[in-house]
C-alpha cells in the first residue's frame, strides 16, 4: 500500500488530485490524525477484499468500496495503539500460515505460475499480498490482546448456546446430536469471539469520537481500476 504521513492541514483534502508513481493519478480520500489515505490505498484495500473473499474485481460493489474504506480508517486508527515497545507483531510463520490459507482458496491456482498470474489480476504479486497479510494479522493480533483478557464466558452461558442455537440447528439439517461435553470448547471459543467483535466496535466508536477524521468527496474507484 502507497502510505505517506504527511502533517497535512484537513482542508487540502480538497486539493487537486496529483499525479503518483508510474502517472497513475492519485489524490487524497482521507486524514486520520493527520495520516494521508490515497485513492491507491483505497483500491489496493479493495483488491485485497476481494482476493481474501473470492470476488472478482469487476463485482465490486458501491457498499463494497464504502465499506474498505471505513476498514482502512479503523485500521489507521488501530495501528495508532500499536506503538507500545511490548507489542508483538506476527510471525514468519503466521505471515505464512494466512498466505496459504488464501492461495488454498483458488485450487486452480496450484501451481507457481498459475498463482502469480491470478494474483496480477488483482493487481498484486507475492511480496505487496504478503505485505496485506501482516498488516492484518497484526490488527488482530492488536484486538486479541486487547480484548480478549476482558472476555468471561461461564458454562451456563454455553450451556444456553447448546440449547438454543446448536441443537436446533442440528435437528433442523438431520444431523447427529453432539453431547454437550464433546462441543463445549468450540461454543466458548465462538462466543468469545462474539463479545470480543462487540468489544471492538466499542472500541472503533471511542477511537474515532477521539480522532480528527476528514473524507474527501472524491469519486470512488471503478471497475476498471482495480486492475
Amino acid at each position: 500500500m502507497h502510505r505517506r504521513s504527511y502533517i497535512l492541514a484537513l482542508t487540502l483534502l480538497t486539493a487537486v488530485p496529483f499525479l503518483w508513481a508510474g502517472d497513475l493519478l492519485d489524490c487524497i480520500v482521507a486524514t486520520v490524525n493527520g495520516h494521508v489515505i490515497l485513492l491507491s490505498d483505497w483500491q489496493d484495500a479493495l483488491r485485497y477484499e476481494s482476493l481474501v473473499a473470492r470476488q472478482p474485481p469487476a463485482q465490486v460493489s458501491t457498499s463494497d468500496r464504502k465499506a474498505a474504506l471505513d476498514h482502512l480508517i479503523d485500521q489507521e486508527l488501530l495501528q495508532e495503539q500499536m506503538h507500545a515497545s511490548d507489542f508483538q507483531h506476527a510471525t514468519d510463520a503466521e505471515v505464512n500460515q494466512r498466505l496459504a490459507e488464501i492461495r488454498k482458496q483458488y485450487p486452480d491456482a496450484a501451481s507457481d505460475s498459475a498463482w502469480q498470474s491470478l494474483l496480477a489480476s488483482y493487481g498484486f504479486d507475492t511480496q505487496t499480498l504478503k505485505q496485506h497479510v501482516v498488516r492484518e494479522l497484526d490488527v488482530l493480533r492488536l484486538v486479541d490482546a486487547r480484548l480478549r483478557p476482558k472476555v468471561s464466558i461461564d458454562s451456563v452461558s454455553i450451556e444456553s448456546y447448546y440449547n438454543q442455537q446448536l441443537l436446533p440447528q442440528l435437528r433442523q439439517s438431520g444431523a447427529k446430536e453432539v453431547p454437550l461435553a464433546e462441543v463445549s470448547p468450540k461454543i466458548k471459543e465462538l462466543l468469545i469471539q462474539q463479545k470480543v467483535n462487540e468489544l471492538l466496535e466499542a472500541w472503533l466508536l471511542n477511537l474515532r469520537s477521539g480522532s480528527q477524521i476528514q473524507t474527501a468527496s472524491v469519486p470512488t474507484p471503478s471497475q476498471g481500476e482495480l486492475r
